[in-house]
């Protein structure tokens, strides 16, 4: 009985999910966001130097939610969804450069492929 539990646990193990998005740059500016530029909608304090990234909302429901690690193609290392962006937006990324309006700028807007593992939700 317990390997037949055991076995369904490996089961539901989430799948790497693979996803083609917008992505776009933003800085902690008020310009840019609000009077409070280095808050973030979850509640973080965004600094210069992390890798974070705002998603639009209906990549929440596509498992890009709070705290998730994405991988993006182009750019090295693993950066944590901590924000989210204007309900207007879909289908796309907002990375954080922190206060370096040049390398945002220089960034631009691009097509760009993520991965990255859905949490699990207990039921």
């Amino acid at each position: 009985m317990v390997l037949g539990t055991l076995a369904g646990c490996m089961d539901s193990t989430p799948e790497m999910q693979v996803l083609t998005v917008q992505a776009s740059a933003y800085n902690s500016l008020a310009a840019q966001t609000n009077d409070n530029p280095t808050l973030a909608a979850w509640g973080d304090t965004l600094t210069p130097g992390m890798k974070a990234v705002a998603v639009s909302r209906d990549l929440i429901k596509e498992g890009l939610t709070y705290n998730t690690l994405i991988e993006i193609d182009g750019l090295p290392g693993q950066y944590r969804v901590l924000d989210k962006m204007n309900k207007r937006w879909t289908r796309k990324i907002d990375i954080y450069m922190g206060k370096d309006v040049d390398a945002a700028r220089e960034w631009g807007v691009r097509e760009v492929t993520i991965r990255w593992v859905p949490a699990l939700v207990e039921e």
